[in-house]
């Protein structure tokens, strides 16, 4: 029988050797996986995190390895792999996040073994990710486990899959269930097939082992129905010989229906189900993304409670254990592998291996219904012929392993709706920051609508959106201020946009938790992406969390906005209260300031006198929930943002009427020609900053490198930029300018006249 063990304990480390051990090296590092050698330096910011080849090593007798054929799994190591038995290389892997398996060879095993690994998340053009807006943690960072079986086994050399695919089909009130298992060495062998519900046997067929399939029907079928009722059956595949069991294998399933009709969003089991959800980078404070199960269900349990119905599992494939809490919790996943950012002409095979495994691991899933190609991968362009064949290969291979889910892409704004590649897959979705980087909060909508008036058939989603938030607190929100209050602001303005809009079959905002991106300088606190409707320790929910909660939940809410935000000197507060409940009563001091009945959303804005210290108390029904201002007479500097060499006062920049300056955005500033010479000047300046103590003279801003400035690479960026003021772009770039060099660039500008409306 099947026996397997999670050998997570007793590894050494090194991130300075440089070749195999050939004996246990006790003189490096001990510890226990999961394991990044990155949960510091990938978070502090410098996108100067570790980058290179470690090695763990960790001894295996003889007398654990049971089987006639054993087998040494890994759940994920990052970014690739290089596994060595007794000093001899077993095998390569290329993909960070997906699971692997090596077969130990029979006549290597000795008394005592040595396993080394190699982990390597160093540059390189085969492998994806490169270039993203997060953190490539370093390392073995999920589980590593023997699996000791039998001569004849269910498959455990297809690209990590579980060696069982389960396909239910809804006929009716029933279910036709087709079970499919891979079997090694079947000859003279039996499989048994069975479905259990609640522990109860509801189906079951044998088979010779040569044919490998069988159908199955469930009577009154009960169906996995999101989060409402998300019912999952068993199956299971019995491997005989002899009438002797020898291998079992296992999965959990669900029956369910689903499609994307372009007026009316998704349907589920025949019904409109509106997705409304989150996306989720997977990492933590200090451990990156080496992971308890603890941590994966903390996460879903925020999620959950937030209210969405749906996740964006962002960039690449996630843990098993958290597809396996979305199965049975209903929620509704795209999963995706981590083609993204910048296409690569040497990753096209990387590609196609990650998504092999991504589909043939998850297909069981019911949680998952879009498997996603990439995500903003035509920041450089759309027009390469070799990005566009990579992606009709992946939808094709996608469709080919997996007839009954639906293909999507999450492309980037400056992409145009027109363009071949944006109509490859099934669905589409589209990553706007209206609002945040450039633009305004109510131009999302009306791009939607624009789309759909032009592309009625063509079922379009949101895939990101968002704005970042710290610490910070003002009366009187700007974008780009980074504020809780311009965070709710924004997220109140796309709510109401996204509910206007029924045809929209996703939105998912980006993001549900803070995560590091070690390239960032923003906000205040570099080496961090702050758009998480909760901080990175999940410690905190921000104010747009419960504009979610009150929007989406089933759950009583009532919150009063911005409690971190106490000493005020504005005579007359504005208090927002978030809350789905159908009255909502606010006190001062215990006096009435009013009631107010809920309208279209679940938003309720109050008026108070700051007078001294007050207590602010909401009541809806039985809920209260309370808050305290203060008035004051200076600002608290506190709730300011302070940017280290970028503190300038709007008193130092000079704006001449009729002329330009960094207060002006670049798609103005663009407008005109001698703009466009400075644009170039400006660029050649953040080359040369940005640039310094990097080996090959490129740049990097926000992920993105470039090298030679020219007027091509400003044409590719302008749709994504052309929104921000010059201060925000510099603002975006953290500490590296100094103030005179910013006033600079602004007295360049300030010889420009602007161009005429």
């Amino acid at each position: 029988m099947r026996e397997i063990k999670i050998i997570n304990n007793g590894w050494y480390f090194s991130d300075t050797a440089t070749k195999v051990p050939s004996s246990l090296p006790t003189d490096w590092e001990k510890l226990n996986l999961p394991h990044t050698w990155n949960g510091v330096d990938g978070q502090d910011g410098g996108n100067d995190y570790k980058r290179l080849k470690a090695f763990y090593c960790k001894e295996i007798k003889a007398t654990d390895l049971t089987g006639e054929v054993n087998y040494i799994e890994f759940d994920g190591v990052n970014s690739s792999a290089e596994v060595f038995w007794n000093e001899k290389s077993l095998a390569v892997h290329h993909g960070g996040y997906s699971r692997f398996r090596v077969q130990i060879p029979a006549d290597d095993i000795k008394e005592t073994n040595i396993l080394t690994v190699s982990a390597d998340n160093s540059p390189t053009e085969t492998v994806y990710p490169q270039v993203a807006d997060f953190t490539f943690y370093g390392g073995i960072y999920r589980s590593v486990k023997l699996i000791c079986v039998s001569d004849a086994h269910f498959d455990l050399d297809y690209f990590g899959a579980p060696g069982i695919a389960v396909t239910p089909v809804v006929n009716g009130d029933n279910a036709d269930v087709t079970i499919e298992t891979y079997i090694t060495n079947p000859d003279g062998l039996s499989v048994q097939y069975k479905i259990t519900a609640d522990g109860e046997e509801v189906a079951e067929a044998s088979a010779d082992a040569g044919n490998t399939k069988a159908t199955l029907e469930i009577n009154n079928v009960h169906l996995w129905d999101g989060r409402k009722d998300p019912f999952l059956y068993t199956a299971q595949a019995n491997l005989l010989k002899n009438g002797e069991v020898i291998d079992t294998v296992s999965t959990r399933f669900g029956c369910r229906t689903f499609s994307v009709d372009p007026e009316k969003g998704f349907i589920l089991n025949g019904k409109e189900y509106p997705l409304r959800g989150v996306s989720r980078h997977q990492d933590y404070p200090n451990k990156g993304n080496a992971l308890s199960y603890e941590d994966h269900k903390r996460d879903i349990d925020l999620i959950l409670e937030v209210g969405a119905n749906t996740i964006r599992l962002a960039h690449y494939q996630h843990a098993q254990e958290f597809y396996d809490l979305c199965d049975e919790s209903g929620l509704v996943i795209w999963a995706e592998i981590p083609y993204i950012s910048r296409h690569m002409h040497d990753g096209y095979d990387n590609t196609i291996s990650q998504m092999t495994e991504l589909v043939a691991q998850n297909y069981n899933h019911a949680s998952i219904c879009f498997w996603g190609l990439s995500n903003e991968i035509t920041i450089a362009g759309a027009d390469d012929p070799h990005l566009i064949k990579n992606h009709r290969d992946l939808n094709d291979l996608v469709h080919k392993m997996d007839s009954t889910r639906l293909t999507t892409i999450a492309t980037v704004t400056m992409c145009s709706p027109d363009n071949e590649y944006v109509h490859i897959s099934d669905v589409l979705s589209y990553n706007h920051y209206f609002g945040w980087y450039g633009g305004t909060t109510d131009m999302n909508g009306k791009w939607f609508d624009d789309f759909h008036k032009k592309y009625p058939n063509k079922p379009i989603g949101l895939s990101e959106y968002g704005c970042e938030a710290l610490n910070w607190h003002t009366s009187e929100p700007t974008q780009g201020d980074y504020t809780e209050e311009y965070q709710a602001y924004y997220h109140e303005e796309l709510i109401k946009q996204i509910a206007d809009r029924p045809y929209i079959w996703a939105t998912h905002v980006w993001n549900m938790f803070d995560f590091a991106a070690d390239a960032r300088a923003e906000g205040g606190e570099n080496g961090m992406n702050h758009k998480g409707l909760v901080t990175f320790d999940r410690q905190y929910k921000k104010d747009a969390f419960y504009a979610y909660k009150a929007w989406l939940s089933d759950e009583k809410v009532l919150h009063i906005c911005s409690k971190r935000y106490i000493d005020r000197v504005e005579e007359v507060t504005k208090v927002t209260v978030y809350s789905n409940c159908d009255e909502v009563e606010l006190f001062a001091n215990g006096v009435s300031v009013g009631k107010q009945t809920k309208g279209k959303y679940p938003f309720f804005y109050f008026e108070v006198k700051n007078e001294g210290e007050t207590t602010l108390e909401a009541k809806a029904g039985e809920l209260t929930d309370t808050a305290t201002i203060k008035k004051v007479d200076k600002p608290n500097e506190d709730y300011i943002m302070k940017e280290e060499n970028q503190v300038i006062n709007w008193f130092e920049i000079n704006t001449p009427v009729g002329y330009y300056s960094i207060n002006d955005s670049i798609g103005d500033i663009m407008s005109s020609f001698k703009g466009k010479i400075a644009m170039v000047k400006l660029l050649l300046l953040i080359k040369k900053v940005m640039s310094q103590g990097t080996k090959d003279g490129k740049a990097e801003v926000m992920g993105f490198s470039f090298g030679k400035v020219s007027m091509s690479m400003i044409k590719s960026l302008y749709g994504m930029v052309k929104g921000f003021t010059i201060k925000r772009a510099f603002m975006m770039m953290g500490n590296k300018f100094t103030k005179e060099q910013i006033l600079e660039v602004n007295a360049m500008l300030n010889k420009i006249k602007k161009k005429k409306k």
